[in-house]
């Protein structure tokens, strides 16, 4: 029999006004739903009954990658899960191995590891691009079987979370946990201190970049080198939804140039930190939480890590429409973009099978997305309520909610060697020594290289 330990468990509450947000986003562009998988050649899961009911009783060892570490929000809590899984398996040993998303060593680990034989038994990652060679390559299993037998785990995800995880081949690889949102963070103490108004359209952005810069104050903490939500908010704001989803393969579009353009723009008047060429996303996210920098472009999750007295006055916005272009200024990035995914090595193994599972619809259970969800501000996959969030995670909710579209992420679609070319550019188009077009061309040649 297990050796299990009685657990209370939380009660479940009903949905309030948080997740109407996710409705907005269900047109098509939420999350990664509209990702390349490049028809996954995947062996289904068995059609017949196999999922369990309880971990077994026999010791065994899972080992669960994530980027549940470091200064993620979410930190804590995850731990706590594993731990109060431990508690009521203790003959489950769980291997919590982390890295942050931030590190760029994070992809680059979890390619090496899937190519190798070296899986970890679950793996929180993205969905989209990022997973296409471990998807097509069949080292994960397609949850759909496991979910349809399963009515309660179902039953417990609303399901726009679900269908935004869902692939072009109709299936699941990845159980979501929390969506999230992208926007411009801005300190509204600093903006009234020099009497600015918030950055709702290009002039205004422009304007107070310049008056910030002067006022020794940094407009825009962003990194040079780790640009990813610079290159997604400026080619989003110029090309819309529908420019942005186009990508590269069809040429390069004049929204996509404009976009990537208009940063050389920003650089002259002073937006970016001076030692924006060293630092990382961690460094930028710092410089806002410090109240050094006066807009961050980030996401949901980082609104935990900030100091209280900056996340008290801060609010959250798209960033705004580029003159010419085709952004409406209330075009957002969001959705449910990563989940957890379940090893085919694991599921083929007698001896891990049936705790692994029971462990993955542990960690996507509705009480655990709403520990996770309280814990970084993230849009929980399931209908639960989240309480005492602080006022800029409400904006953000609100933000979504108002927008005209929800867009999955710019490298959740291109290639990984696609976006890091685009990421190279970025200082030297900044800096003059490059034109966008000419940093789009060398993207261009990559993606198409790839896609052959």
């Amino acid at each position: 029999m297990l050796k299990k330990k009685s657990t209370t468990a939380l009660a479940a509450l009903s949905m309030a006004a948080v997740l109407a947000l996710t409705a907005c986003g269900s047109n098509g562009n939420n999350g990664n739903s509209g990702a390349s998988n490049g028809g996954a050649s995947a062996s289904p899961a068995p059609t017949t009954s196999t999922a369990p009911t309880e971990a077994p009783a026999k010791d065994v060892s899972l080992r669960v990658f994530s980027t549940f570490g470091g200064t993620d929000a979410a930190r804590e809590a995850f731990q706590k899960l594993l731990d109060d899984f431990s508690a009521k398996y203790p003959n489950v040993k769980i291997d919590n191995d982390v890295m942050s998303a931030n590190d760029d060593g994070f992809r680059t680990k979890v390619n090496s590891d899937m190519n190798s034989g070296n899986e970890p038994d679950l793996l929180f990652y993205f969905v989209g691009a990022d997973a296409k060679g471990f998807v097509d390559a069949g080292k994960v299993v397609p949850l759909n079987s496991l979910l349809d037998e399963d009515a309660e785990w179902k039953n417990g995800f609303i399901p726009s979370a679900l269908e935004s995880v869902k692939q072009p081949d109709g299936n699941i690889y990845a159980a979501p946990l929390t969506g999230f949102y992208e926007g411009l963070f801005v300190n509204k103490a600093i903006f009234e201190k020099y009497n600015l108004e918030l950055p709702t359209d290009w002039d205004k952005l422009t304007k107070a970049v310049k008056t910030l810069s002067e006022n020794k104050i940094i407009p825009l903490a962003a990194p040079f080198d780790q640009s990813h939500y610079v290159i997604e908010h400026s080619v989003l704001a110029a090309s819309g939804s529908e420019g942005q989803k186009a990508g590269l393969l069809n040429g390069i579009s004049p929204e996509w140039e404009l976009g990537i353009g208009k940063l050389k723009e920003l650089g002259d008047l002073g937006a970016f930190p001076k030692d924006a060429a060293t630092i990382d996303l961690t460094m930028a996210a710092n410089y806002y939480s410090q109240g050094l920098a006066a807009m961050v472009l980030e996401g949901s999750w980082a609104i935990g890590g900030m100091a209280d007295a900056v996340k008290s006055t801060s609010t959250v916005l798209p960033f705004p429409a580029i003159p010419g272009g085709k952004g409406t200024g209330k075009d957002v990035v969001g959705g449910f973009g990563s989940g957890f995914y379940l090893s085919k090595a694991t599921y083929d193994n007698a001896d891990k099978k049936d705790a692994a599972v029971q462990l993955l619809k542990f960690l996507t259970s509705k009480d655990a997305i709403k520990a996770v969800a309280t814990a970084n501000g993230g849009t929980p996959a399931a209908d639960v309520q989240i309480d005492g969030l602080p006022q800029v995670a409400l904006d953000g909710f609100k933000m979504v909610a108002d927008s005209t579209s929800v867009n999955s992420p710019i490298d959740s679609y291109l290639s990984p060697e696609t976006f890091t070319t685009i990421r190279q550019n970025i200082q030297g188009v900044v800096k003059g020594e490059k034109t966008a077009k000419q940093a789009l061309e060398a993207a261009e040649k990559i993606e198409k290289a790839n896609k052959q």
